[in-house]
């Protein structure tokens, strides 16, 4: 396709002046953009298209999130089919859930939005040692996700009118412990079960197929012997590291990045404090929590008189069971480790004074300040090597775009080799072998997006060993490559794969054989159930499966208790077949009432799920969400053998 455009420059620059100018001319610019940024549709919720353009922007805000909190994680993983259509699928909920927002007229009131920004650890990290929060930091910490305070309030005030559309629904799940114990009980039912295994591989030296069998194997399963296509190819990659590494920083500029940022450099300040609780949860009774205050203010009193038992009242009032032995002590903290209120009281209070009743989700705490730690400024010198990364960072994070620029055109440009940019901007031409469009186990990360695959496979680069266009493959990640040498897919001629073809067939041909006879056995046992051969009876429920195959279990536990004893066949596919006798139902031990609360807490989980998707599902028919792209088929290839790996 480039070669094409190359020659016929002239011609093509005619052709798409004929075509852009008259679009702009009735639509304008702004209408044109729009409509090439759009993409093709790939769902639709409530009369709304959701582009190709919002699938790639949720994926790619999905990896960094990924990314951000398990740095040492597999990309592969993230750039799988299954990852991808996974982040369509949220995407879509989404869509639906704040189309019945916006339909119920849910809103987020101003004071809902503050407590969960305030909430929020991340932002809470931002703050200063007064509690305010540095702004400047937070406008800087959007906008590496380009997104200003605006934009990210609007966001978080939108999701929590969203989480309101399901959160009625989890709320007001009833399961009574009748309805409990009876779903329960047949859920964890045990069952003493008989089992004769017909195993494969008792039968295969029964098995011993002719020339023909096997060339009539192969020519009905000719697909189990293609080789794919596979190729050798070079690639480059520009990222982030790749920008940072031609950066040199001035040293003036670090001095200056050094004095503006002491305060947010600087070691946070600790306190020591000791407190006394007296507990009451935040859904208990207005009584019972009226109750705890009045014991809390009580003591507050004593300590007050004489400050020096404090340490003594905590060990005998406070309910707090990880402090009281020791007197109430915490150690020392900084700011965030603590619930708010008790932090707010803690950072206001000087050495050796005794703060006011503080109440907290937990109950109510007296609290007494020990100490305070003021960390030491450390010097220039001393941040050198922090100062130097986060200047770097800045500046790669503005030269990226630029640089990127220059990475797209080198590669189209000069299409016939990628050491022309590889040089120019001091990038390494890399070398794997045995490419296959499926990826390979071994395929490092900036290889193993489909998209860059399907670049390499395309038609003009194989045929014309050309640089493919630069590939966005992760957050601020660009990859070029081309093929160096490929070999097209081909099936295997018999002479090469006879082995092959011989142990299938013996498989296949074993397995039959195994399940002929298992269903033979269980036809007899059941006219005779004397002469029945079967293995020493175990004692198996969905929880406790003795080691026993999932379809056993299912089967033997499938089978109405009134019909007990009974026989029952399970074909194992390629692992043959079993006879199950199942004898009895086996009375579950006894279950202790913690153990039993428990359950049945679970029990209203799995209802309470089971009701959200029901009415999720009401909702995505009502506002009626379309999923357009395929769902990619569950182990279907190579490269789905390598994400779960």
């Amino acid at each position: 396709m480039f070669e094409s455009i190359r020659k016929h420059s002239k011609i093509v620059m005619i052709v798409l002046f004929l075509l852009i100018i008259p679009s702009f001319v009735l639509f304008g610019i702004d209408g044109y953009n729009r409509a090439m940024e759009k993409g093709t549709a790939v769902a639709k919720v409530d009369g709304h298209d959701i582009s190709q353009g919002d699938w790639d922007l949720a994926h790619k805000n999905e990896v960094e999130r990924l990314r951000a909190q398990m740095p040492n994680i597999d990309a592969k993983r993230f750039e799988s089919s299954e990852a991808r259509y996974v982040t369509l699928e949220r995407l879509v909920r989404e869509k639906v859930l704040a189309a019945a927002s916006a339909s119920m007229h849910l809103v987020t009131s101003d004071q809902k939005l503050a407590r969960a920004l305030q909430e929020n650890p991340t932002i809470a990290s931002l703050r200063r040692p007064d509690g305010s929060l540095d702004v400047d930091r937070y406008r800087q910490l959007l906008g590496a996700q380009g997104m200003t305070p605006e934009m990210y309030e609007a966001g978080m005030r939108a999701d929590l009118s969203t989480r309101q559309v399901l959160s009625g629904i989890n709320g007001s799940v009833i399961a009574p412990a009748a309805q409990a114990n009876v779903a329960l009980g047949a859920f964890f039912e045990r069952r003493e079960i008989q089992v004769a295994q017909f195993r494969p591989s008792d039968f295969a030296s029964r098995v011993n197929p002719s020339e023909a069998e096997l060339d009539a194997y192969y020519k009905a399963n000719t697909n189990r012997f293609q080789l794919p296509e596979r190729a050798t190819v070079e690639y480059v990659v520009l990222d982030m590291e790749a920008v940072k590494s031609g950066i040199s920083v001035n040293e003036g500029d670090l001095k200056t990045y050094y004095e503006q940022n002491t305060a947010r450099l600087a070691a946070k300040e600790e306190r020591r404090a000791s407190h006394i609780l007296i507990t009451a949860a935040k859904d208990a009774p207005a009584a019972e929590r009226e109750k705890a205050k009045a014991k809390a203010q009580a003591l507050l009193a004593e300590v007050r008189k004489a400050p020096n038992t404090f340490a003594d009242v905590a060990r005998k009032n406070s309910q707090d069971p990880g402090s009281a032995p020791k007197g109430g002590d915490l150690d020392f903290f900084a700011r965030g480790a603590m619930v708010k209120p008790f932090e707010d009281a803690a950072f206001a209070l000087n050495k050796g004074d005794i703060s006011d009743v503080v109440e907290s989700d937990f109950g109510y705490h007296i609290i007494k300040l020990a100490d305070i730690k003021t960390p030491r400024q450390k010097s220039f010198e001393e941040l050198r090597p922090e100062l130097e990364a986060d200047l770097k960072q800045q500046q790669a994070q503005r030269k990226f775009a630029e640089v990127a620029d220059s990475f797209t055109n080198l590669v189209y440009e000069q299409a016939d080799s990628l050491k022309p940019a590889a040089e120019r901007l001091k990038l390494s031409v890399r070398t794997f072998k045995d490419l296959t469009r499926a990826g390979a186990n071994n395929l490092p990360g900036a290889l193993a997006n489909p998209k860059i695959l399907e670049a390499i496979f395309s038609a003009d680069s194989v045929s014309k060993k050309r640089n493919t266009e630069a590939v966005e493959v992760g957050p601020s990640q660009l990859v070029a490559a081309r093929i160096t040498d490929y070999t097209p897919a081909r099936i295997q001629p018999l002479d090469e794969v006879k082995a092959k073809v011989r142990e299938l067939l013996v498989a296949d041909q074993a397995a039959a054989l195994a399940r002929k006879e298992g269903a033979d056995k269980l036809a007899l046992w059941k006219a005779t159930p004397a002469s029945a051969n079967l293995a020493a009876a175990v004692v198996i429920s969905r929880d406790e499966t003795q080691k026993q195959a999932a379809p056993v279990v299912d089967a033997a536990l499938r089978i109405r208790a009134s019909a007990l004893p009974a026989f029952v066949g399970v074909d194992l596919g390629s692992q043959g077949y079993a006879v199950v006798r199942v004898t009895k139902v086996v009375p579950r031990a006894g279950v202790d009432e913690a153990r039993a609360l428990q359950e049945r807490g679970q029990y209203a989980q799995w209802w309470a799920a089971a009701e959200t998707r029901a009415y999720y599902e009401f909702l995505a028919d009502k506002f009626k969400a379309q999923i357009k792209t395929p769902k990619p088929a569950a182990n279907s290839s190579e490269e789905n053998s390598q994400i779960g790996g």
